[in-house]
């Protein structure tokens, strides 16, 4: 290497060090895929019914109210009360449309109001979470299990993939920018034709890092796949 490509080199790396210390993110922007931003959805409790189960409980099918940010997802007119073992919670929305496993995502927080211990879990899987009571006007249903705290993750379609250089699986920390900053670690992203580009957390978790409405987040970190089930 002759000395001029050599200075090159020195002057690029350099460049790469004095923006990385510039960072908020802590990251170089010239030096890694981009990181940022991502759009932050607080997900609060809510419900996923079989169709058996929305019968059972309403006499009919689910009712679309509203489309919510993901394609083919929507908020249902039915509400459902849940039953734990050491109190109730009314008024629970429903999102649609049915599956083929009913589902309960709350907050550890409400896990400890109702006094069921809830394991944190990707959405689906169910197996060996505790059980409750789902009531409406009409009917009453018991789950043998599905009650989780949902994992926080990030849906992205392929394009957004790329362009973060993260794949399928992959897990990440995400820094969001509130007025209480926080980096949330093991965030797992989810890839699919079918999302649309937003990182969701729980009510807990969006209390405690002072989230409102517009807020984003930035990938500062990439780990690999994770090795859940």
């Amino acid at each position: 290497m002759n000395e001029q490509a050599m200075k090159e080199v020195v002057a690029q790396i350099l460049s790469c060090v004095l923006k990385e210390m510039a960072s908020p993110s802590g990251q170089c922007h010239s030096c890694a895929p981009e990181d940022g931003p991502v759009p932050v959805e607080l997900s609060a409790r809510h419900v996923h019914l079989s169709e058996k189960d929305a019968i059972a409980l309403f006499g009919a099918p689910l009712t679309h109210a509203r489309d919510l940010s993901q394609p083919g997802q929507f908020l249902c007119k039915e509400r459902v009360r849940l039953i734990g073992p050491k109190g109730v919670m009314d008024n629970v929305a429903i999102l649609g449309p049915s599956r083929g496993k009913s589902q309960v995502e709350i907050s550890k927080t409400d896990a400890r109001a109702l006094g069921v211990d809830a394991p944190v879990r990707q959405s689906g899987d169910v197996a060996g979470s505790p059980g409750i009571l789902l009531s409406s006007a009409t009917g009453l249903v018991g789950l043998e299990e599905g009650v989780i705290v949902a994992a926080r993750h990030i849906h992205m379609a392929p394009e957004d993939a790329a362009r973060f250089g993260v794949s399928d699986k992959d897990m990440v920390s995400v820094r969001l920018g509130t007025e209480r900053p926080v980096v949330f670690e093991d965030v797992l992203v989810r890839v699919s034709d079918k999302f649309k580009l937003a990182m969701h957390i729980d009510a807990d978790e969006g209390n405690a890092s002072g989230w409102k409405k517009g807020v984003d987040g930035v990938i500062v970190a990439r780990s690999g796949q994770s090795h859940e089930h």
